[in-house]
């Protein structure tokens, strides 16, 4: 089974995820947290995102593993370090590299070919997982996933204002649905569900009766 989960920064796409995987007892592959590593390693080696050449060089000789809900870069846990703002902020700039979105693709469809698998991200549908039996995009208003992000912020001692946390949205938005490697598209067999003033447990019961085929 192959379950593809598209859509923009903040719909609540992993926590939903992730509680689809536990019910269906399948692998979750985080295909951002994956893209994130590289952006943590690639900003701790000091290589400048201008750097496309030892960008592709560092994704090719690092190793991203999953132990659990922990996230190891070559070896070392970076589970907290990937999820820093100036992290996010830079995310985009390291997955718009075709070369390292190739290296990267290879690695989740290998996964995806040997096991069940549910996968969210940007392209999953589109590009990584073309073939799967599951497609949904999830979306909500700009103003409910800055309000998400800024929850999420200020459980780690970080304070935005809600114009900051908007702004930040949207250029995440603009920058994923321009790239040229992969960008953010709503496939058109894929369902939609709008996340906006829905609670986790909503969306997941939507998702799960699509998936067993469970008139809504």
């Amino acid at each position: 089974m192959q379950i593809a989960i598209d859509g923009p920064a903040g719909a609540g796409k992993s926590t939903i995820v992730k509680m689809i995987a536990k019910d269906l007892d399948i692998i979750y592959l985080d295909t951002g947290a994956m893209y994130r590593a590289i952006t943590y390693g690639v900003m701790e080696a000091g290589i400048p995102f201008s750097d496309e050449a030892a960008i592709i060089d560092f994704t090719k000789k690092s190793t991203i593993d999953f132990d659990g809900s922990a996230v190891l870069l070559n070896g070392g846990v970076v589970t907290e370090e990937i999820r820093r703002p100036l992290v996010s902020q830079h995310t985009s700039d390291i997955a718009c590299i075709q070369a390292v979105r190739d290296l990267l693709v290879e690695e989740q469809r290998q996964i995806a070919a040997n096991h069940s698998v549910i996968m969210d991200g940007r392209d999953i549908a589109s590009v990584v997982l073309p073939k799967a039996q599951y497609k949904f995009y999830l979306d909500a208003s700009i103003t409910e996933r800055a309000m998400r992000r800024m929850k999420e912020l200020a459980a780690k001692g970080i304070d935005k204002s809600l114009d900051e946390a908007k702004a930040d949205i949207a250029a995440r938005d603009y920058n994923d649905t321009h790239r040229d490697a992969g960008p953010l598209v709503c496939t058109e067999n894929a369902v939609i569900i709008d996340t906006t003033g829905k609670s986790i447990s909503e969306v997941c019961g939507a998702i799960m009766a699509h998936i067993k085929g469970v008139p809504l």
